[in-house]
């Protein structure tokens, strides 16, 4: 049989703290492990995922290829940025 610290049957509040006590163990544990695949970038998440940030010179050559400058402008802004 169980014992009196196991507080069922005997007036005690022990199985119920141990109880809480477990549930916010392993609620910390679980918290724990999802904040390091958080910080780590994800499960099995590769470079491609995440967004890829284009140098200003790169922005400057597509907007020149789009037609959205000239040569002179793209020029000048290639001399602001180099």
């Amino acid at each position: 049989m169980m014992g009196p610290w196991f507080g069922w049957g005997y007036g005690g509040y022990g199985g119920w703290i141990m109880l809480i006590g477990m549930a916010i163990f392993w609620g910390l544990i679980i918290w724990g492990i999802v904040a390091l695949v958080r910080r780590s970038g994800g499960w099995g998440s590769s470079g491609a995922d995440h967004q890829h940030s284009e140098s200003a010179l790169e922005v400057l050559k597509k907007r020149y290829a789009r037609g959205e400058i000239n040569k002179q402008e793209f020029e000048e802004k290639k001399k602001d940025l180099i």
